[in-house]
């Protein structure tokens, strides 16, 4: 069976809320793309994304997504003028040997990362989607088989303006059975201890862990990792600046808590340096970042040194939703998978069914492939009103 067609759909979602809900002062977003400080990157006030449908010759389709928060007219552009030419006529059945034909036609110019590896990650869940569907399987048994049917999730984010409104949005989600709970801060290290002190007190069954968005230098993540190892707190994710390796090392070096990163990094060659560096002691690749075939390698990579994987998931919709519960599947190491709710609610507005994911635990799709229906007329409505 050949591939036939290969084609991108760009999305760009309205939503009650924007991801991460309001600004610090409780205003809304601007629209379009904006700053929000103390964050340093561009935030989109829709759900944007890319989807992308591999398509083979008896009519059969695979879907996949990148993750791609800003501007992903520009993954689509790739997918359409580098990749989708190159696919047409490949065996629909063989996803990793496509993966390496793929990554290797801009590999010597060093587009192993950014947008042309956001846009080979889309084309490659689509290819393992095609690959189940074709062949009656599912994802994570094509790739050797699930260790776990059932998995463990935390709650990403409590998007409120102040710490009482997020204290009492932890409790909520405690009487919905969330076991864990991460906040997104970068506030400064008093602010950023005192919301974590607000949250344990109105949720002190919750597990907590910080995700800092790159926002200290050194020293004062330092002082916040002591501070968050002093309240029992779970692990401190993206610290520093991003390409800080060596400044990462010296923190895993003296925290007393696991330092995590990965959503930033797209190759098992970079996770290997980061590993080997000892800079992170929780990996957390996004599959919509990596594609599946590469998420695999770079949980090898990472167990060959020890290092537990807890997969990145943010605005992704459905498509890279069901991609990360089956690499999730089917990692030896898994510490929890991240659960986002308004992305997953938003996410089934392109799915004929929504998936089983909730506040403490999500569930293995059953069906081949992915496991999931996109509506593709949904999708096509969809990105003519983006």
């Amino acid at each position: 069976m050949r591939i036939a067609a290969v084609t991108s759909h760009v999305l760009k979602l309205r939503a009650e809320a924007a991801y991460l809900g309001a600004l610090p002062d409780g205003s809304t977003p601007p629209g379009g793309y904006s700053v929000r400080e103390p964050w340093r990157s561009l935030y989109s006030d829709r759900y944007e994304t890319l989807l992308v449908q591999v398509t083979a010759e008896d009519g059969t389709s695979g879907w996949g997504e990148a993750l791609a928060p800003v501007a992903p007219e520009v993954p689509a552009a790739v997918v359409d003028l580098l990749l989708a030419p190159v696919l047409v006529g490949a065996d629909a059945t063989a996803p990793r040997p496509a993966w390496v034909r793929l990554r290797d036609l801009m590999r010597e110019r060093g587009h192993l990362v950014g947008h042309q590896a956001d846009a080979l990650a889309a084309v490659d869940i689509a290819l393992w989607d095609l690959a189940g569907r074709l062949t009656g399987r599912r994802v994570a048994d094509l790739l050797g088989g699930a260790f776990r049917e059932q998995l463990r999730t935390y709650v990403s984010g409590l998007p409120r303006p102040d710490d009482a409104a997020r204290a009492a949005l932890a409790a909520d989600w405690v009487r919905r059975g969330a076991r864990s709970v991460k906040l997104h801060l970068g506030h400064g290290v008093t602010e950023d201890l005192a919301t974590v002190d607000a949250v344990r007190a109105a949720a002190p069954e919750l597990r907590i862990a910080v995700d800092a968005h790159w926002a200290y230098p050194v020293d004062a993540a330092l002082r916040l990792a002591r501070g968050l190892a002093e309240r029992g707190c779970w692990f401190l994710e993206a610290p520093l600046a991003p390409e800080d390796l060596s400044g990462h090392a010296e923190l895993v070096s003296r925290a007393e808590l696991p330092v995590a990163v990965g959503e930033a990094l797209r190759n098992r060659f970079e996770f290997a340096q980061w590993v080997d560096a000892r800079a992170l002691r929780l990996a957390q690749p996004d599959v919509a970042r990596t594609g599946i075939t590469e998420l695999m390698a770079i949980a090898e990579v990472c167990a060959a040194r020890h290092v537990p994987v807890a997969p990145h998931h943010s605005v992704g919709l459905g498509v890279a939703l069901a991609a990360g519960l089956h690499v999730s599947a089917a990692v030896e190491d898994l510490a929890a998978f991240e659960y986002q709710p308004t992305s997953v609610e938003v996410g089934t507005r392109i799915l004929t069914r929504p998936l089983d994911v909730a506040a403490g635990s999500a569930s293995l799709p059953t069906s081949p492939g992915l496991g999931v229906e996109v509506d593709a007329d949904a999708v096509a409505r969809l990105a003519q009103e983006s």
